[in-house]
């Protein structure tokens, strides 16, 4: 199971790294790596805290990839169209 979890997990986390940022940080704790979680109960609330972090981040990297899909798709679809940008027109002159 270690076998597939390398060749199914790591590269697809290679493309959140928030994700992995957090997943450190818990690592981090799990190995106490600071020496500052000298109590189960101090591990215990760094984790649950740290975990509450990683809900959040893997939620946002998981909305700002279904974006770029999203967009990326539109934009295959619509190929003349193009991104808002600044317009050039000042508008129309009054005849009056």
């Amino acid at each position: 199971m270690h076998a597939n979890i390398e060749e199914s997990l790591l590269p697809r986390l290679k493309h959140y790294p928030a994700l992995c940022e957090r997943i450190e940080s818990v690592l981090k704790i799990v190995e106490n790596v600071g020496g500052e979680h000298t109590t189960a109960d101090a591990a215990e609330q760094a984790v649950r805290d740290e975990v509450r972090k990683l809900g959040r981040t893997a939620l946002q990297s998981g909305a700002e990839q279904a974006v770029q899909r999203a967009t990326a798709a539109v934009r295959q679809q619509h190929s003349p169209l193009q991104g808002n940008g600044k317009k050039k027109s000042g508008g129309t002159r009054c005849s009056g």
